[in-house]
């Protein structure tokens, strides 16, 4: 072959991908094109991208820059690729990339050169910021629901549980009797506040970048407020430059998912040790355990120790996306490239715990009668004492060591205060008469604290009917 015959050294035979290529006058190398391409992961984000496409095109052509016949084959071809796509026939190319290119480059091959004058006004820095913004804003409303399935049924357990007597734990030690439903409402509440923070984090990030291009704006007269409001973001982004560069929404996503998996987090701990048999207070269903393959005894709490070790690897994709930010100047750095592994599982994590959980958590099976002696040991109405001094006119310092010292005897001579005799707590304040063991029972100590927020049964259920009336609210 000769020379003039041989293409190698041909810069536009070279350029491997047509996005770019004009530019460059060499191929790609093969370990860097792999390197550098992100359509393994953001393959994910095809029907957000297509939907942002649709948006684009339609604009164009009502600005006068796409004819009607380019913008209606553009949204025909769009259709055929998302279904090729959605019946597992589209071929992605890691030479193409990420699933920006991928899906133009089949709707040029389906459409001609109308699928390349779909890019016209854009970048890719506004599409994929577009893109990330519309795949969370799914995924956290998908999540808000996940929250508010299990919180539905902790209002069920609680309901069910509002008179179940346990003891509460400071320093994992017995302090003061509660009821399971009043813990559970504690739960409760813990998910109440982090489904505030999606829905904050949401309001936040639901503004659009498409315009921006690629940090300036462009030429074209883009109509910035018509493909905001074609994908349901409540304005657009005010600024080119901060709508292609930040990724703070999605930080702000994993500080929220953080809060969250360590509210799971304890909630699994706690479930560890009730469902041990030196707790022994509840029953998980057989389904949310495994077995051991040498220990045919044992039932292993694996879900919720799952959910537990899931946890530190949201912490840590948290701290990838902050590290990831940290030095980046303005505008667009394919550093941005590395913001959707930890985010995407982030969000697999976070609804895989959820689901677990909302159908796990109803379920739980509660040994009361465990509960109950649990709760008698420790002393646990001892601060039930020093109140019942204190209404009887003794200062409460001088309740405390009363109670001190009747605790103290309690411990030598193996007897809870509400076993000791009469004239055996009298030896310790003549202030005690035979209305004490009123306080001194365990239904005497819960029932006590009537109040709103308090372990009283009655505060329970109210507490709970109000809970799911703000839910449905």
């Amino acid at each position: 072959m000769s020379k003039k015959d041989d293409n190698s050294k041909n810069p536009a035979s070279e350029a491997t991908n047509t996005a770019w290529g004009g530019r460059f006058s060499e191929q790609t190398d093969a370990f860097v094109e792999a390197f550098t391409a992100s359509v393994q992961f953001d393959q994910r984000m095809y029907k957000q991208d297509i939907a942002g496409s649709r948006a684009h095109a339609r604009m164009l052509k009502k600005a006068g820059v796409l004819s009607k016949s380019d913008c209606e084959a553009i949204l025909k071809g769009l259709d055929s690729v998302e279904q090729e796509i959605e019946n597992g026939e589209f071929d992605w190319s890691v030479a193409r990339e990420d699933v920006h290119m991928n899906i133009e480059a089949r709707l040029t091959d389906l459409i001609g050169d109308a699928g390349k004058r779909l890019h016209t006004g854009r970048s890719r820095n506004d599409q994929v910021a577009t893109d990330i913004r519309l795949y969370l804003r799914e995924q956290i409303d998908f999540i808000i629901a996940q929250l508010l399935e299990m919180q539905k049924g902790l209002l069920a357990l609680a309901q069910r549980e509002a008179d179940t007597i346990m003891p509460g734990f400071t320093h994992l030690q017995v302090a003061q009797p509660v009821t399971f439903g009043h813990h559970m409402l504690a739960w409760f509440e813990m998910l109440q506040r982090d489904a505030t923070r999606m829905h904050d984090c949401r309001e936040r990030m639901n503004i659009s970048p498409l315009g921006a291009a690629a940090l300036a704006g462009t030429s074209y007269p883009v109509d910035r407020e018509f493909t905001a409001d074609e994908l349901g973001f409540s304005a657009p982004a005010a600024n080119s430059l901060d709508a292609v560069s930040d990724r703070d929404f999605a930080i702000e996503f994993c500080a929220a998912s953080a809060v969250l998996m360590t509210h799971l987090s304890r909630m699994s701990e706690e479930l560890v040790m009730w469902s041990s048999p030196q707790f022994d207070f509840i029953e998980l269903p057989d389904r949310y355990c495994t077995g051991s393959s040498i220990m045919p005894q044992k039932k292993n709490p694996d879900v919720p120790e799952l959910v537990r070790g899931k946890t530190g690897r949201v912490n840590g994709n948290l701290v990838s996306m902050l590290t990831l930010m940290k030095s980046q100047p303005l505008a667009y750095n394919k550093d941005n490239q590395e913001d959707k592994e930890p985010l995407f599982d982030t969000i697999d994590t976070v609804s895989g715990s959820l689901r677990a959980f909302a159908d796990m958590v109803p379920a739980i099976e509660c040994k009361r009668e465990n509960m109950y002696a649990a709760a008698k040991q420790g002393f646990s109405t001892a601060t039930d004492l020093a109140d019942y001094l204190v209404r009887k006119g003794l200062p409460f310092r001088d309740a405390h060591e009363v109670v001190g010292k009747a605790v103290a005897f309690g411990i030598e001579s193996k007897l809870d205060l509400s076993e000791m005799p009469l004239d055996q707590l009298q030896q310790f304040s003549d202030m005690i008469t035979e209305d004490v063991f009123d306080v001194l029972t365990l239904e005497g100590s819960v029932a006590a604290r009537n109040h709103i927020g308090g372990t009283a049964p009655d505060q329970v259920r109210k507490a709970a009917k109000a809970a799911h009336k703000r839910l449905l609210g």
